[in-house]
C-alpha cells in the first residue's frame, strides 16, 4: 500500500474536519485557460502565495487535487511556532550568523502574518497564544536551558524559564522536569485557517479549482516562455508556476522527490472534557511539545457546538516511517496521553487521524526553482517554476511566509527567497525502495537515545 492510499484512510477521522462547515466545493478544471501564475496545491503555502500575488495584481489560478486544506495543512497539530524544524546552527553552518538571524526574523514575521490575515479576512480559527517546550529529565533540561540562553544572546528571542518547582503552575503532569514558555507562538484550528485563506484568496480574484490533480508539467519551448500545467480535465498556461504540493507531487517533479521523505504523524482528540478539568491540565492554555527527538505534542482545543463550548485534549506523536497506519492507533495514543496526564486515564478517544509531512534530510526547508535541480541544458524551459517543500512538520506558520517570499521573487525581488534557496540539501539515500528502511533504522537510534 502506498502512503497515498494510507493517507486517504487517515483523512476520514479528523477532528478538524468534523468541526468545520465547508463551503460548496470549487469546480474541477474543465477548460484550457491562461494566467500569470499557476499554483499547484491548495494548502497553506499555495494559498498564502495566491493571496500575496493577487495583492500584487497578478492573475492567479490555484489547482488542488482534493479539497482545500485536505493534506497536512488541514490535519496538523495546530501549533504555530517560531523558528524552523532544524536548529539555527544548521542555518549558521551554511549561511553564517547574519543570514541565520535574517531567517529567524522571517519566522517571527510568519507568526505576525497569521494575525494579520485573520484580521484582514475575518478568520475565526480559535487562536490561542503561548507555547511550552518541556524537558522530561535533568539532562534534557540542561540542553534546553543552553538553547534558551543562546537564542536570547544571538537572536534576541525572549522566553521564560520554568523551574521544577514552578512546573505545576504550567502543566498538571508528572512527566516533565522543567521547560520554557514562548509567548509569541501559539495554536489554532488549522483547517478553519486554511478555509479562511481560501475565502480571502477568492475575494481577491484567485480562480480556485478543486478535484483537479495535476498530471503533467510541460516546459516552455522558449526562454521566458509560458509553462503548461495539465490536469485530467484541462490545462493552465502560465508565465510562472509554483509547486506547493509537498509529498503529493508524486511523478510531477521527480527531481524533487528524493529530497524529502513522507513521514506519518498521528493525533487523537479525547472525548469532551469537563471545563474545569480541561482548564487544569494546561492552565495557560498553551500548546506543548516535549524536547525529545521523537516528540509528543498536545494542546487543549475548544469548539462551540449549538451554543455549548466543548473542550478536548488533542494529543499527537507516534511518528511512523512506514506507509501503514500503526495498529491500534487510538488505543496506543490514548495510552501515551494517559502517561502524560494520569487524570485522563479513563477518558476515551473520539477522533483518531493523521497524515504525512514532508521531512528534509537536515530538517531545513527546501525552497527553490525547478531549474536549479536540472542539468543546465534541460533547465531553461522550467526557469519560471518555483517550489516550496521540506517544512519538516514545522510548517503551520512557515508556509505563510514561504508563500510571501515566492510572491516577492516572482514579482522581481528574490533576495529573501534566495536566502532559503541557498541552503544545500542532500537526497535521502537508497532511492524509493531503501530510503524508508534506512530512516527507520536511524530513528530507532534516536528513540533509544531519548529513552536513555
Amino acid at each position: 500500500m502506498s502512503f497515498l492510499d494510507t493517507d486517504r484512510d487517515l483523512a476520514r477521522h479528523s477532528y478538524y474536519d468534523a468541526t468545520v462547515q465547508r463551503p460548496a466545493a470549487a469546480p474541477a478544471l474543465a477548460a484550457e485557460i491562461e494566467c500569470d501564475v499557476a499554483i499547484v496545491g491548495g494548502g497553506l503555502a499555495g494559498l498564502s502565495a495566491a493571496i500575496e500575488l493577487a495583492d500584487r495584481g497578478y492573475q492567479v489560478v490555484l489547482l488542488e487535487a482534493k479539497q482545500v486544506g485536505w493534506g497536512a495543512s488541514g490535519r496538523n497539530g495546530g501549533q504555530a511556532l517560531a523558528g524552523l524544524a532544524c536548529e539555527q546552527e544548521t542555518i549558521e553552518a551554511q549561511l553564517g550568523l547574519g543570514e541565520a538571524r535574517r531567517v529567524w526574523a522571517m519566522t517571527i514575521e510568519a507568526l505576525s502574518l497569521i494575525q494579520q490575515r485573520c484580521e484582514r479576512f475575518q478568520i475565526d480559527c480559535d487562536w490561542r497564544p503561548g507555547y511550552l517546550s518541556l524537558a522530561v529529565n535533568e539532562r534534557k533540561a540542561r540542553e534546553l536551558e543552553a538553547w534558551q540562553v543562546r537564542m536570547q544572546s544571538l537572536y534576541g528571542h525572549e522566553t521564560a524559564w520554568i523551574t521544577p518547582q514552578d512546573m505545576p503552575q504550567w502543566i498538571a503532569s508528572p512527566r516533565f522536569h522543567s521547560g520554557l514558555h514562548d509567548p509569541l507562538s501559539g495554536h489554532l484550528h488549522p483547517l478553519k485557517y486554511s478555509l479562511g485563506l481560501a475565502r480571502g484568496a477568492r475575494q481577491l480574484g484567485v480562480k480556485l479549482f478543486e478535484d483537479s490533480a495535476v498530471t503533467a508539467l510541460e516546459a516552455a519551448t522558449t526562454v521566458g516562455g509560458s509553462v503548461r500545467v495539465r490536469t485530467a480535465g484541462g490545462s493552465v498556461r502560465a508565465a510562472h508556476v509554483l509547486l506547493a504540493g509537498n509529498v503529493y507531487l508524486q511523478g510531477i517533479a521527480p527531481m524533487l522527490e528524493s529530497r524529502i521523505m513522507p513521514v506519518g504523524t498521528y493525533i487523537i482528540a479525547s472525548k469532551v472534557l469537563d471545563a474545569s478539568l480541561a482548564q487544569s491540565l494546561i492552565p495557560s492554555g498553551s500548546a506543548v511539545c516535549d524536547t525529545n527527538f521523537v516528540l509528543d505534542y498536545f494542546r487543549v482545543a475548544s469548539h462551540t457546538d449549538a451554543g455549548c463550548v466543548e473542550h478536548r485534549m488533542l494529543y499527537g506523536g507516534r511518528v511512523s516511517y512506514s506507509t501503514s497506519t500503526p495498529p491500534n492507533l487510538a488505543a496506543s495514543m490514548q495510552k501515551r496521553m494517559a502517561q502524560t496526564f494520569p487524570q485522563l486515564s479513563g477518558v476515551g478517544v473520539e477522533f483518531a487521524w493523521g497524515g504525512f509531512v514532508d521531512i528534509s534530510m537536515n530538517r531545513a526547508p527546501d525552497f527553490g526553482r525547478l531549474s536549479d535541480r536540472l542539468p543546465v541544458g534541460a533547465a531553461h524551459g522550467l526557469s519560471n517554476v518555483y517550489y516550496l517543500q521540506g517544512f519538516s512538520g514545522h510548517g503551520l506558520a512557515l508556509t505563510g511566509i514561504a508563500g510571501k517570499l515566492v510572491a516577492e521573487a516572482m514579482d522581481g525581488d528574490a533576495q529573501r527567497f534566495d536566502t532559503f534557496s541557498r541552503l544545500r540539501h542532500r537526497e535521502f539515500p537508497g532511492g524509493k525502495l531503501l530510503r524508508t528502511p534506512a530512516l527507520v533504522a536511524g530513528m530507532a537510534y534516536y528513540r533509544l537515545k531519548d529513552l536513555l
